[in-house]
């Protein structure tokens, strides 16, 4: 081969190297694009050309964002490496929440706990202000030593929290029986770190260790299949509408996964708390056992 054709096709290949690595960023989608970062200062960074995003704590401040858009309805999934260590005290986030007094919110919060102990994963749902329906889990895996999909499907019929995309727990729409549901109030995506010490492990009994700050927890891969609400508060993302979970619910195996991680993993579940409710527990808690 002679040298000028060796050269023209390596610089070819180059080129089309950068093009296919460009189409994969594209698709890949950027925390540029979908996200602003609310607080925190520098300890909120973007990363690696929009494709992470580090989250970092320490004893002046947390740090958080939020996304850009506002949906009703969708699925959205994200990637989470949590604070290794010692991260007692800290609490790391990502949920969905309207805005005002009476907002509804769809909670995935991960409490740390001291160096050796498992984190917490906490759920809540919150409607018209409203929430008290926290669900607890100990995971299956180590969530410090690699990144794990969380993800959370909202439609009309139900709130499906899945870990690895393996169904952890269902909230299903009861509004025939006075129950209210998330579906009128568009939201956005929000997630945070942040210093609850007084409450997020063992019940406040362990103290947030500042020696060992900051504390960081990386993001990635965020996509939502989902319904943007625009200025008006009307869909502009139409052909989302007849997406897999605009209907989607549990089938057999995804029961026989739920039963496994409720059975086995659950740490709380407050339709068992009667202490807390002595005049008997929440209507819905009588009509699902995947609450």
């Amino acid at each position: 081969m002679a040298q000028s054709e060796y050269y023209s096709n390596s610089k070819a290949s180059a080129i089309s190297l950068i093009i296919a690595s460009l189409i994969v960023a594209a698709s890949a989608g950027s925390f540029y694009d979908e996200m602003d970062l609310t607080f925190g200062g520098e300890r909120a960074k973007i990363l690696n050309g929009g494709q992470d995003l580090s989250l970092s704590l320490d004893q002046y401040s947390g740090s958080g964002f939020q996304s850009k858009n506002e949906y009703l309805f969708g699925r959205f999934d994200m990637q989470l490496k949590l604070v290794p260590g010692n991260s007692a005290g800290t609490v790391t986030t990502f949920y969905l929440s309207s805005q005002g007094a009476g907002h509804d919110e769809i909670d995935f919060e991960f409490l740390g706990n001291s160096t050796g102990n498992p984190y917490t994963i906490h759920t809540n749902v919150y409607s018209q202000g409203k929430g008290d329906k926290e669900q607890q889990f100990h995971l299956w895996f180590d969530p410090t030593a690699a990144f794990h999909t969380y993800t959370i499907v909202w439609n009309a019929q139900r709130i499906i929290f899945l870990i690895d995309n393996i169904p952890v727990r269902v909230f299903n729409n009861h509004e025939a029986a006075g129950v209210p549901f998330p579906k009128s109030q568009p939201m956005r995506v929000y997630a945070s770190l942040w210093n609850a010490d007084d409450w997020a492990t063992q019940g406040g009994r362990v103290k947030t260790d500042w020696t060992m700050a900051p504390f960081t927890a990386s993001y990635r891969k965020f996509n939502a299949n989902a319904n943007k609400v625009g200025p008006n508060s009307k869909s502009t993302t139409s052909e989302n509408e007849n997406q897999a979970w605009s209907t989607q619910g549990l089938d057999a195996a995804g029961r026989n996964r739920i039963r496994w991680v409720q059975n086995k993993h659950m740490i709380y579940n407050y339709c068992n708390d009667y202490s807390r409710f002595p005049n008997g527990l929440p209507v819905e808690c009588t009509r699902s056992r995947f609450l």
